[in-house]
């Protein structure tokens, strides 16, 4: 069962945004004399995933809205209601971050065991995730490519990634997964709107050793942090806190090394990876 419903009726169209959509997708299809098969069909997908998405037992995927509102004719109205919808795969305690994390004009990211959501592949997030075990594995993978599109839009925000350096040897599935992953983030550390610094390994105890965090920044409002915890992370906007946050992460940047030499790692380490 999908994230939203918090204990809601998960079939309630008033009480689900989920189950809006799904009643919504039925009654089009059923307008339109389409089968469960026959819209399958045209997504493409699995005819039990439209059973699925219609009683509001999984999250739909951007590509299944927007093919409801070219075979329905609906001007966009489903893949508008998708971004809400979307929104509700994730837990109820991660939302307001998200909310703010598409706001935001900066973006600050300190992760010393993996990849930041915001820069991993589909494949690497999956393997992450089913570590966790979860029911909704797929709406979560779903939910976390869906935050990354901040990263296209027409004004994104400028991004700071520090990792460890194990974060680059660290085998997450195998070695293509690994090497399509260091790929993608060695495509990030060259973009020139953002920086990745890699804090090598032989860096003692620093900063950031007690866990990961992300410092968000706003063009019209203060600065708010998000620290990474089990089994729920934590959003501060306290000005000591995210004071705290600043003198952690500026460290951060000295002990690591440059955004030349992080590439440099970057891609020896693929190159290792790959060979």
């Amino acid at each position: 069962m999908p994230a939203e419903h918090d204990g809601d009726d998960p079939t309630d169209p008033n009480a689900s945004t989920l189950a809006h959509f799904g009643m919504e997708v039925r009654l089009e299809r059923e307008q339109h004399d389409v089968t469960q098969v026959e819209l399958a069909a045209e997504v493409p997908c699995h005819h039990t995933l439209v059973q699925k998405i219609e009683t509001a037992k999984r999250v739909p995927s951007l590509r299944f809205a927007e093919t409801c509102d070219r075979i329905f004719g609906t001007n966009g109205r489903f893949t508008r209601l998708w971004r809400l919808v979307i929104k509700y795969a994730f837990p109820a305690w991660f939302r307001p971050y998200v909310e703010l994390e598409m706001r935001a004009t900066s973006v600050r990211l300190f992760h010393p065991y993996l990849v930041p959501g915001l820069l991993q592949t589909e494949d690497y997030a999956r393997a992450v995730l089913r570590a966790g075990r979860p029911r909704i594995l797929d709406d979560l993978v779903e939910a976390r490519m869906e935050r990354q599109r901040i990263l296209d839009r027409e004004n994104p925000p400028d991004v700071w990634a520090i990792v460890e350096e194990n974060v680059l040897r660290r085998a997450v599935g195998d070695r293509d997964l690994m090497a399509g992953q260091l790929r993608k983030f060695l495509a990030f550390a060259e973009n020139p709107l953002h920086v990745l610094q890699v804090i090598p390994q032989e860096v003692p105890l620093h900063a950031g050793s007690s866990g990961p965090f992300n410092i968000l920044g706003f063009q019209d409002s203060d600065d708010v942090v998000h620290v990474d915890a089990f089994p729920r992370g934590h959003l501060l906007a306290d000005e000591e806190d995210v004071k705290a946050s600043h003198r952690a992460y500026d460290p951060l940047k000295a002990v690591a090394l440059s955004p030349d030499d992080s590439v440099s790692l970057l891609g020896s380490v693929l190159k290792e990876i790959a060979s």
